[in-house]
């Protein structure tokens, strides 16, 4: 079995990290560099970087924020936002990016994860969804432009669908749960990881150590992703994984 992985994510917005509850009420959270050079020391095992504005302006930021990352930190780092082209990925790639996230551009077009896949490696492709649960459906819908949109696409037929056209990897954000502090939303993710053969990044509503051993255990998550919680010093990496490994998870 893999290790699972602890990944603190960055929302970056006009070069700066911030975090709000729901996709919405967002505030300041630091310098995006700084705060990845220090999640790197404090044992974080990848960053995620999410350009949220993406905006033409937040786009040539974030290749800069990548840039200088790179020559900050160690381990591997996932870019997305505003990505809608292979030639996003290469620059973001030749930038120092190891990975890319796609989301909305996947969506729209779904032969860019194939395009992707073909030319960097699937192990370079994360596909990015954003999941509602629709009452109507009994069911997880996909959400786009920043959680703005809704697709009428069901959540679990996407993801295997990504899957089917390459991608290596699933960065699964719980809209309900995000930025609440009331766990991970574990149906979700069981339902999402019991599906597919390739790795799930959990994400939204990590409030306690706690529930990273909830979401590995009960959700089947390859890895766990939060921020506000690191960003604002309720708990550390350190803490998270020392929780995990008195309690037999395997962690790196």
């Amino acid at each position: 079995m893999l290790a699972k992985r602890i990944i603190p994510c960055l929302d970056v917005k006009e070069g700066r990290v911030v975090k709000g509850v729901n996709f919405v009420n967002l505030r300041d959270a630091g310098d995006p560099v700084e705060l990845a050079a220090t999640y790197d020391r404090e044992g974080a095992d990848e960053l995620v970087f999410l350009d949220i504005s993406a905006s033409v302006e937040g786009r040539a930021t974030m290749v800069e924020v990548v840039k200088r990352t790179a020559g900050e930190i160690t381990i591997p780092f996932t870019v997305g936002g505003g990505i809608s082209q292979v030639d996003d990925m290469k620059r973001l790639l030749r930038a120092g990016a190891d990975k890319i996230g796609i989301n909305t551009a996947a969506v729209v077009n779904p032969p860019l994860i194939s395009e992707g896949a073909r030319k960097f490696g699937s192990q370079c492709v994360v596909v990015a969804i954003d999941a509602r649960y629709n009452e109507g459906w009994g069911e997880w819908e996909v959400y786009t432009h920043g959680g703005r949109k809704p697709t009428g696409i069901r959540a679990l037929e996407w993801a295997k669908e990504a899957e089917r056209l390459g991608a290596g990897e699933i960065l699964l954000t719980s809209m309900d749960a995000d930025g609440t502090k009331d766990g991970f939303d574990l149906k979700l993710t069981r339902a999402v990881s019991d599906a597919l053969g390739i790795p799930v990044i959990a994400s939204g509503g990590a409030g306690k150590v706690g529930d990273f051993y909830d979401v590995f255990e009960q959700g089947r998550a390859d890895a766990g992703l939060a921020a506000t919680i690191f960003h604002y010093k309720e708990m550390t990496i350190r803490e998270v994984k020392d929780d995990l490994r008195q309690k037999g998870v395997e962690v790196r």
